[in-house]
């Protein structure tokens, strides 16, 4: 897959987000590629990623996932990311392309419940186990409309499917800290010299007073 429009909406002398060598995006791995990254942009949203043909299929979820199947989260399809950035965690400089704190939320690895991918995602309706350390189980990409008069293909649900994994609790409240770090929002913006204050905002509220107190 092409990682043209993600290239050319950055400037990598700038930011500190991977270009994407594409020797590094032909490396072996055991299985495929799932994470999560929490990013406190201009608005706080959880960044949904699968790895499939040497990128990180990617949409943006703006309450994050949940845990509970009754709930369905919307998803919105962005522009394919390179390998590399599964690891990515610090600040994007403001002005920049999505500028703002960046955490790895969740990371794990993904299988598709069905052999004919491509073909899931062009019908709009991918189903897929995850092996996460937060999210695990089975769930599913369901495209929709969108919304407005004109269709859009960007335009997703993302939804936990009905087993053992199901759950009623907020993950996103429940389980805040970066996975290869164990660090809040606020806490990763004041190590990488990002905006404490901005990034902040997007742990619980009882997590931001600790920091401050701090």
């Amino acid at each position: 897959m092409s990682l043209k429009e993600y290239r050319n909406k950055r400037r990598f002398a700038v930011t500190p987000e991977p270009s994407g060598g594409e020797q590094s995006r032909r490396k072996r791995r055991p299985a495929l590629i799932y994470v999560i990254q929490k990013h406190r942009a201009s608005q706080l949203h959880y960044d949904f990623r699968l790895e499939w043909n040497g990128a990180l299929l990617s949409w943006a979820v703006p309450k994050g996932p949940s845990l509970d199947p009754s709930v369905k989260r919307l998803a919105t399809q962005v522009e394919d990311h390179p390998i590399e950035y599964a690891s990515f965690e610090g600040v994007i400089p403001e002005g920049e392309y999505g500028g703002g704190t960046v955490m790895v939320w969740d990371k794990g690895a993904w299988t598709p419940e069905s052999e004919e991918v491509a073909a899931s995602l062009q019908k709009g309706d991918l189903k897929f186990t995850l092996r996460g350390k937060k999210l695990k189980g089975s769930w599913v990409l369901v495209r929709i409309r969108g919304f407005g008069k004109t269709p859009s293909r960007s335009s997703w649900l993302l939804i936990k499917h009905r087993d053992r994994y199901a759950a009623t609790k907020d993950v996103t409240q429940e389980a805040p800290y970066s996975v290869i770090s164990r660090r809040l929002l606020a806490e990763i913006a004041r190590d990488e010299g990002g905006n404490v204050e901005k990034a902040a905002t997007g742990d619980p509220a009882a997590k931001q007073r600790k920091i401050r107190k701090g």
